[in-house]
């Protein structure tokens, strides 16, 4: 049976580090409007504004991580699909970004013209969010409705606690985590707090506790990606045998002047480095595919700051890439959808 396809969906890069590339990337990607949610003539105003600047400062970061082969998070995520192959008898397995390339409407209609007719949508994000989870959805399904392909989706719901994904962490992670260090900060992809607050339907939520929405119904734990990632945190600690106290979460990559979850990572970066940590690990479990917010912000500017502010060694532990206990732990959950 060859009717069947995967698609890993992921974010999506810039085609080049060129300027023009990186502007009509960050175009693409700061006009969905689940990632920035205001009306479209303010989201336009601000997103012309920001990219008077953003364009060339964001080519220079991608160019000081692009690999020979292109876009980190691009080739990662390819390597992953390779892997994959292996794993998913049932028909192709293809890849998509959200921006960028390959689109996934295009390539929604390619495996439907290749006489695909079920896809498993594997949006590759262990939290929930609706600029990450929510869009892609949306977009494939207003793409199969839009262009009349005989396609029936099923897509992969977040895995953030899954015990198996949390094991595949522990295995990517252990043998730098084993070399010995003094903190170990997990620094998730932040979000405004109007994002959580929309998706509450109880209007109560508490952005500081540290059990956040551990006692809150099923439907909005569904849908709290703050909640979700403290959630992945301490279960990663707990199966790693990580005492409290030696690690923390912290959230990066605001953008604007809006209010951020908290606490914020670069804040963090500093009052480690200020209690007297010496050696940093940071792990960025928001991401299953090494890209920008990785291997720049944190492995370069978040280095740079950590050290500036006294410490001496911050290492970052790469994301789960293509680990094979990771390709196994996806196969099997999308196996499963």
């Amino acid at each position: 049976m060859t009717d069947h396809a995967l698609l890993l969906v992921n974010l999506g890069s810039p085609a080049s580090t060129s300027v023009a590339d990186v502007r009509r990337y960050l175009n693409q990607f700061l006009m969905d409007p689940y990632v920035i949610d205001l009306p479209w003539p303010v989201r336009r105003l601000l997103v012309s504004l920001i990219l008077v600047k953003r364009p060339e400062q964001s080519a220079h970061a991608y160019a000081s991580i692009w690999w020979d082969e292109g876009s980190p998070l691009v080739v990662l995520t390819r390597r992953l699909q390779q892997a994959m192959t292996a794993h998913w008898p049932h028909g192709p397995v293809e890849i998509a970004m959200r921006y960028g390339q390959p689109a996934l409407p295009e390539v929604l209609e390619r495996l439907a013209a290749q006489g695909v007719r079920k896809v498993t949508l594997a949006p590759l994000y262990p939290q929930f969010a609706d600029s990450t989870v929510t869009t892609v959805v949306e977009l494939a399904r207003q793409t199969i409705a839009a262009r009349n392909l005989p396609l029936e989706t099923r897509v992969l719901q977040p895995f953030y606690e899954h015990p198996e994904y949390i094991d595949a962490l522990v295995a990517s992670a252990r043998p730098h985590l084993e070399q010995g260090y003094d903190h170990l900060l997990l620094s998730f992809h932040g979000l405004p707090e109007r994002h959580l607050k929309k998706l509450d339907p109880t209007g109560t939520h508490d952005f500081q506790a540290a059990d956040c929405c551990a006692g809150a119904s099923a439907e909005m734990r569904a849908v709290c990606y703050r909640g979700q990632c403290l959630a992945t945190a301490k279960a990663f600690a707990a199966k790693m045998g990580i005492p409290d106290g030696k690690w923390s979460v912290s959230f990066q990559s605001r953008l604007g002047r809006a209010k951020w979850i908290e606490p914020y990572t670069e804040t963090r970066l500093d009052e480690l480095a200020e209690a007297g940590v010496k050696k940093l690990l940071v792990m960025c479990p928001a991401f299953v595919a090494d890209c920008i917010e990785t291997l720049e912000e944190i492995g370069m500017r978040g280095s740079e700051q950590f050290v500036e502010a006294g410490g001496e060694q911050l290492v970052l532990v790469p994301c789960l890439n293509d680990h094979p206990e990771w390709v196994r732990v996806l196969a099997g959950m999308c196996e499963k959808v």
